[in-house]
C-alpha cells in the first residue's frame, strides 16, 4: 500500500533514504527537549529514522490516507499519530514541555508554519526542516542582504538559522519544479525583544511592503518626529536593517505615541 501524493496539500514525498537520514541527523540539541513533532510525515520516510532517537516522537498530518497508512505501519511502535492541521492547534495547550519540530514543509504553507512556530517560540528550541531552496536561502540571509524579508527579520529575532544542504528535484515523488533546502533553527538567548513586539511587527511589515523605497518614505505613515526622520538610517531600505535597527525604530515610535 502506498499513499498517493495530493497536489492540493502540496505533497512531494521524499524517496531517497540517505537524504531522509541526513535530515534527521540535523537535530542536535537533544538536551533541550524530550519530545519531537514531525509535521507532514506522509509515508514515514523521516519517521523511520526518528523512532529510535532519545526522545518521545509525535507526528501530525492533515491527510487522512497518510494517517491510516502510518497507524498500520507503526501499530506496534509507541509514537503519537495526530490527524489534524498543525496551524490550527494551540500547542501551548497541547504541550507543557519544550519540543523540537522536524519535517518536509509543504511549500505553499511554509511561511504560515514559521509564524506558528514564532507564536510558540518559548516551547520550540529547535527546528529542522526542508522547504523550497529559494525560501531557505532567504531565511538564512545575513542582515544587510537584499534577500532578507519580513519573515527573515522575525525569525532571526529569536532563532539562529543555518543552511544545511540542498536537495535535488528528482528524489521526490512527484518531483517539484524547484530545488529544496534543509535548514536548522536554534533558539537564541533573546527571551523577548527590547521593545513592544506588536509595534515591532507592524513597523517591519510596513517597511518591507515598500522595500524599494527608503525608510524615510516607507515609514511616513507611522509619523515619527521630523528630526528623527532626518537621521542617516532612514536613507536605507528595509533589507539593509538589522533586528536591532528595527528595535530602535520601534522604541522611537512607541515613545512618540506616548508623548502625543
Amino acid at each position: 500500500m502506498k499513499v498517493k501524493p495530493k497536489k492540493h496539500l502540496g505533497q512531494h514525498f521524499l524517496k531517497d533514504i540517505s537524504i531522509a537520514e541526513d535530515i534527521t541527523l540535523g537535530l542536535k540539541d537533544f538536551h533541550l527537549y524530550q519530545e519531537v513533532l514531525e509535521i507532514g510525515p506522509g509515508m514515514g520516510v523521516l519517521t523511520d529514522f526518528l523512532i529510535n532517537k532519545p526522545f518521545q516522537l509525535s507526528v501530525i498530518d492533515i491527510d487522512k490516507e497518510s494517517i491510516v497508512y502510518l497507524n498500520k505501519k507503526y501499530k506496534d511502535i509507541p509514537i503519537e499519530i495526530i490527524e489534524g492541521d498543525f496551524l490550527q492547534i494551540d500547542w501551548s495547550l497541547r504541550r507543557t514541555k519544550p519540543f523540537a519540530i522536524i519535517g518536509n514543509f509543504p511549500y505553499n504553507i511554509s511561511s504560515q508554519i514559521f509564524f506558528k512556530i514564532l507564536d510558540h517560540k518559548d516551547l520550540i528550541p529547535e527546528v529542522v526542516c526542508m522547504l523550497q531552496k529559494e525560501v531557505a536561502e532567504r531565511l538564512c540571509a545575513n542582515e544587510h542582504s537584499s534577500d532578507g524579508g519580513i519573515l527573515n527579520i522575525f525569525l532571526q529575532s529569536f532563532y539562529d538559522i543555518e543552511y544545511l544542504f540542498t536537495v535535488q528535484e528528482h528524489v521526490f515523488d512527484p518531483p517539484p519544479k524547484v530545488k529544496s533546502g534543509v535548514i536548522r533553527l536554534r533558539r537564541n538567548s533573546t527571551k523577548q525583544l527590547d521593545c513592544d513586539e506588536v509595534s515591532f511587527r507592524k513597523i517591519v511589515k510596513i517597511a518591507f511592503l515598500m522595500r524599494r523605497k527608503t525608510l524615510r518614505n516607507s515609514l511616513k505613515v507611522i509619523q515619527l518626529p521630523s528630526d528623527v526622520m532626518e537621521l542617516p538610517i532612514f536613507n536605507k531600505r528595509a533589507e539593509q536593517l538589522s533586528v536591532n535597527d528595527f528595535v530602535w525604530i520601534t522604541n522611537i515610535y512607541t515613545q512618540n505615541l506616548a508623548n502625543i
